[in-house]
C-alpha cells in the first residue's frame, strides 16, 4: 500500500525569528517497508524552544539540521505497518524523526520507543511525561541537587519544563517561585501547579517583585530564558547556589546569537560564581526509562499537572514554533495531526 508522506523541509537558515521561506512543504509517496522496519501513522507534532538553534548552521550540543531534510523534532503516533518482532500493528510510539506525518523507521533506531501506559493521553509523552519533564527531572535533581527548605526559581514557570521543574521542587520540599509572562499564565502557575508565588516579568515591578519574593535568597536558578532575568537573578543567588542552564529563549531569534550576552557570561562574572552549567537529559539516556514511568505515575496520581496548545493541522507546524519563540502559546506546544 502506498502512503502519501507530507513533510516539512527546512529551506533556508533563518536570520532572526524563521519566516515562511525557512521551510517547504514537501510530498513523498512510502510504499514498502524492509524486514525489522515499521511504517508510524504520526498523531502529534512536538514544538520545542531548541529547534531555533538547530536551524542555525553553528557549533552546538547537536548537529543543525540539514538544508532539504525534514525539521527535526519529536513524535507520537500509531504504528500501522510492521515487519518487525518488537512492534505489532496499534502499538502508540514516540520517534524522534522530525516533522512529517509517517514515519518509516528501524526497529533498532535510538529515538523509537513503545508507549506501555495507555492510561494517560499519548501526548503527554511529548510533553510532561517525555523529553520536556525527562530534562526537568535530571536538570533540577542531577544539576540544581535541592535539599529540602531551599528556595528555588524558575523562568518559562508555565511551559512544558519549567512547569514540571516547579512541581518536582515542591515534592521535594523547596519554596518554588515561578517567572511567567502576563496574569494568566501567572495564575496558572501558583494556582493550578501550586508554586509558592509567580512573577510577572512584563510588570513593571518585576524587579521588586522578585526581590521581595526571594527574601531569603535563591538557591536554585533553573535557567530557561537568559537576557534581563538571569541579570536581576544574579545578584541574589546565594554562596552555594547552583544554576542548571536548559535554555536562554530570549536570544534565539538573535541574528548574532554568538556574540549575545548569555547566562555563562552573567553568571561567570560573579564572585564567587555559583555552580553552572549547560544540560541535556540525553546525558542520562540510561536512566529514561526509570523516569518516564516515575512521571507517568506522577500525572495519573494527580500530583504532576500540565497544561497544552493543541493545533489542529500539519500545515501550522511553522506557525507553531513562533508562537513558541514569542511566548504566545501556553504550555506544551502540539501540533495535531
Amino acid at each position: 500500500m502506498n502512503y502519501e508522506n507530507n513533510r516539512w523541509l527546512l529551506n533556508k537558515r533563518p536570520s532572526g525569528m524563521p519566516g515562511d521561506e525557512c521551510w517547504l512543504l514537501d510530498k513523498e509517496i512510502i510504499s514498502d517497508i524492509s524486514k525489522n522496519e515499521i511504517l508510524i501513522k504520526v498523531d502529534y507534532l512536538s514544538i520545542d524552544p531548541y529547534m531555533r538553534g538547530r536551524m542555525n548552521d553553528s557549533k552546538s550540543y547537536a548537529p543543525p539540521a540539514k538544508i532539504g531534510e525534514p525539521m527535526t523534532g519529536e513524535t507520537v503516533g500509531t504504528v500501522i505497518e510492521s515487519k518487525s518482532k518488537k512492534f505489532n500493528i496499534g502499538d502508540k510510539v514516540c520517534a524522534h524523526k522530525g516533522w512529517q506525518t509517517y514515519i518509516k523507521v528501524s526497529d533498532k533506531d535510538i529515538s523509537l520507543y513503545k508507549i506501555e501506559n495507555h492510561e494517560i493521553p499519548i501526548y503527554t509523552y511529548l510533553g510532561a511525561v517525555g523529553m520536556p519533564g525527562r530534562t526537568a527531572y535530571f536538570g533540577l535533581n542531577y544539576v540544581g541537587k535541592p535539599k529540602k527548605g531551599e528556595t528555588l526559581v524558575v523562568s518559562a514557570a508555565s511551559g512544558a519544563v519549567g512547569s514540571v521543574v516547579g512541581q518536582l521542587g515542591k515534592h521535594n520540599g523547596l519554596k518554588v517561585i515561578g517567572i511567567a509572562g502576563g496574569e494568566m499564565k501567572c495564575n496558572f502557575v501558583k494556582n493550578e501547579l501550586g508554586f509558592d508565588e509567580c512573577i510577572d516579568y512584563k510588570s513593571p515591578d518585576f524587579k521588586d517583585a522578585l526581590t521581595s519574593s526571594c527574601d531569603d535568597g535563591i538557591d536554585i536558578y533553573f535557567e530557561n530564558v537568559g537576557g534581563i532575568t538571569t541579570q536581576l537573578i544574579a545578584p541574589l543567588l546565594n554562596n552555594g547556589a547552583r544554576v542548571p542552564i536548559c535554555g536562554y529563549i530570549s536570544k534565539y531569534n538573535s541574528p548574532n546569537i554568538i556574540e549575545e550576552e548569555t547566562p555563562f557570561h552573567v553568571l561567570g562574572k560573579l564572585n564567587p560564581a555559583p555552580k553552572h552549567r549547560f544540560f541535556v537529559n540525553t546525558e542520562w539516556m540510561d536512566e529514561w526509562d526509570a523516569v518516564t514511568n516515575e512521571l507517568s505515575q506522577l500525572v495519573l496520581e494527580d500530583k504532576l499537572r500540565f497544561k497544552e496548545t493543541i493545533t489542529e493541522g500539519f500545515e501550522n507546524a511553522p506557525q507553531g514554533l513562533r508562537d513558541v519563540l514569542s511566548g504566545k502559546n501556553f504550555g506544551k506546544q502540539l501540533i495535531k495531526i
